[in-house]
C-alpha cells in the first residue's frame, strides 16, 4: 500500500465555485427533463395509472426544450473557462467552516453523482486533526504531532456532516477523551453520499495505513461513530475480515452514537413516497427528484453496511476479537411517555435501531445491556455534546 495514495487534496474556493456552477447547471438540465416529462404526458393524455409516454416532446415544444439544454451547455463551458482563468486569484484561500458545512451537505445528498460526474465538490476520504488534513506517512505525522500517543481515537461523522461538526456548544468528544484519558483524537472526513460499503472499504485501508505509519507503536485504537459513521465503521470491520490488516488487533472498542443499525424510518418513508409518485405518469417525473438522492442516504433505509462477511450467518454480528461494541440511543420523549412519534426516538433513529436490537438474531448486534445506554429528552445531534452522554463514554472507555 502506497502512503502517497492518501496525500490530502485540499479544496479551495476556486474549485468549489467551479463545482457549484456545474452542479447548478446540471440541476437546470434535470429540472428541464422533469418539466418536459410532465408536459409530454399531459399533452399526450397519458393514462392516470400506468407507464409514462417514452421519448422527448416533438415539434416547437421539443425545440424549446432542446434549446434550453443547448444554452445551459454553453453557459457551463463559459463559466468553466472564466473560473479556471480566475483560479490563481483564489490561490491559498481555503474553505471556512460554513463553506465546509455546505460542501458536506451537498455530498451527503448527491455525493455518488459528484464522484461519477467528476465534480470537484466531491470530498475525498481523509483523516484530519484540528481541521487540517493529514498526510499519512511517518515523517509528516511526526511533524503534525509533537508528542504522538500510543492510544488513538478516530471519530467518524454522520450523513451530510464533517469532522469540524464534532465540536458543538464548545464541546468535542474527541478532544475531551484526549484530555481525560490520554487518547490522540483523529477525525475521518468523507463523502457521506457514497455507498456505505465503499466508504467502509476505503476506511479499512486508511486505518491500516494510519497504524503502520504512526510514529510510535499503536497500543489501542477506539472508533466513535455518530449516525451513519457507525455503519461505515462496521463496514470497515467487515472489509478487514480475512485480510492481513493489523489494525483490527489494536481495536478495543467501537462506540455507536445514534447509529441506525436497522434503518431509519424517514428514509423508508421517502422510499414509499417514491413508489406512490411512480404509479401515475403525471407524478412520475416529480418522483425522479426524490430518486436522485444519494446511495448513502438510500443505504440508511435498512442500515446496509455491505462488505464481505465470513462469520456464521446463524449468529449475531460481533466486533473483531478483543474489541467491544457500545451503543448509545436517544429519545426526545420523557421517560415512560409515548406518543405517535416515539418510534422516531431521537427524531431520526429509533432506540431499538440505535441499540442494535432486532427480533431476528441474525441481524441483532447482541450488545450486552451493560454496554447500552438510552438517554431521554435528547435529539439526534444532542448526542454530540451532551455531558451525560460524554460521561458514559468516559466510563466505558476508562474501563476498557
Amino acid at each position: 500500500m502506497q502512503a502517497n495514495r492518501y496525500v490530502p487534496i485540499q479544496p479551495t474556493i476556486a474549485t468549489d465555485l467551479i463545482g457549484t456552477s456545474r452542479l447548478v447547471l446540471a440541476g437546470v438540465d434535470g429540472m428541464t427533463d422533469v418539466v418536459e416529462g410532465m408536459h409530454r404526458n399531459i399533452a399526450g393524455l397519458a393514462p392516470i395509472v400506468g407507464q409514462s409516454r417514452p421519448g422527448p416532446t416533438r415539434g416547437i415544444t421539443g425545440l424549446v426544450y432542446r434549446n434550453i439544454r443547448r444554452v445551459s451547455g454553453l453557459v457551463g463551458v463559459g463559466l468553466d473557462l472564466t473560473l479556471n482563468h480566475l483560479e490563481p486569484r483564489f490561490a491559498g484561500r481555503q474553505l471556512g467552516p460554513g463553506q465546509d458545512a455546505a460542501r458536506s451537505a451537498i455530498n451527503g445528498v448527491l455525493g455518488d453523482y459528484l464522484v461519477a460526474s467528476g465534480n470537484p465538490l466531491a470530498i475525498p476520504m481523509q483523516l484530519r486533526h484540528e481541521g487540517a488534513a493529514l498526510t499519512l506517512d511517518r515523517e509528516s505525522l511526526k511533524a503534525a504531532f509533537a508528542n504522538p500517543g500510543r492510544r488513538l481515537v478516530v471519530l467518524v461523522h454522520g450523513l451530510c456532516m464533517n469532522d469540524r461538526q464534532w465540536r458543538r456548544h464548545q464541546h468535542d468528544h474527541g478532544e475531551a477523551l484526549g484530555r481525560d484519558l490520554g487518547y490522540t483524537p483523529l477525525y475521518l472526513h468523507y463523502n457521506s453520499g457514497r455507498p456505505i460499503t465503499e466508504n467502509g472499504r476505503e476506511f479499512a485501508a486508511l486505518l491500516e495505513l494510519l497504524v503502520s505509519e504512526w510514529p510510535v507503536p499503536v497500543d489501542e485504537l477506539v472508533i466513535v461513530g455518530h449516525s451513519m459513521g457507525g455503519l461505515v465503521s462496521r463496514s470497515a470491520c467487515r472489509w478487514a475480515q480475512g485480510t492481513d490488516y493489523q489494525w483490527p488487533g489494536r481495536l478495543k472498542a467501537i462506540v455507536f452514537l445514534g447509529t441506525p443499525h436497522h434503518g431509519a424510518a424517514l428514509e423508508r418513508l421517502g422510499n414509499g413516497l417514491d413508489f406512490l409518485l411512480g404509479i401515475s405518469p403525471y407524478s412520475a417525473p416529480i418522483g425522479r427528484i426524490g430518486r436522485g438522492r444519494s446511495a448513502g442516504i438510500q443505504d440508511l433505509r435498512e442500515g446496509n453496511v455491505g462488505g464481505p462477511c465470513t462469520s456464521d450467518l446463524g449468529k449475531p454480528e460481533s466486533p473483531p476479537p478483543g474489541a467491544r461494541y457500545y451503543a448509545v440511543a436517544a429519545s426526545t420523549q420523557a421517560p415512560g411517555k409515548r406518543t405517535p412519534l416515539s418510534m422516531l426516538g431521537d427524531g431520526l433513529v429509533s432506540p431499538r435501531s440505535a441499540l442494535g436490537q432486532h427480533p431476528d438474531q441474525r441481524r441483532s448486534l447482541a450488545i450486552p445491556s451493560s454496554r447500552q445506554a438510552l438517554f431521554h429528552g435528547l435529539n439526534h445531534f444532542d448526542l454530540l455534546d451532551n455531558q451525560s452522554v460524554y460521561e458514559r463514554l468516559l466510563h466505558w472507555l476508562g474501563q476498557s
